[in-house]
């Protein structure tokens, strides 16, 4: 098992909750775990055990900029960011940020359903 803080344990579990082909930002992750700062919900991020579980491709900055991936702001990683987006059909606009309809204009991670899905995994 990893050793995580309770505040990344809220962070990935918040991220794991964002659907393919839509984004939310750090901000967003912020306001729905109710805790910490997007900064910090960002450095979570960087050093997350749980990837492809935890998709936190799927974090981006509140303008549309990719933010970070696997704790780089640029180079390959950006690239791999990007694609796996895109790959996911999230769309971009000409400088490369995520176009606003990609976001999730809500994002409550407490009320979609992870939890009763996780609930049923573990039945199963």
């Amino acid at each position: 098992m990893c050793n995580i803080s309770d505040f990344e344990a809220a962070v990935y579990q918040a991220v794991r909750c964002i659907p393919r082909g839509k984004v939310v930002s750090y901000k967003q992750v912020t306001a729905s775990i109710g805790r910490g700062s997007p900064r910090a919900v960002g450095s979570a991020l960087a050093k997350n055990p749980f990837a492809p579980e935890v998709p936190c491709h799927r974090a981006v900055r509140s303008d549309g900029a990719l933010g970070g991936f696997h704790g780089m702001t640029q180079g390959a990683r950006m690239l791999e960011k990007h694609e796996l987006l895109r790959s996911e059909g999230v769309a971009f606009d000409r400088s490369g940020r995520v176009i606003p309809g990609s976001f999730l204009a809500i994002f409550d991670s407490s009320k979609n359903g992870c939890a009763e899905e996780d609930a049923n995994e573990s039945a199963g």
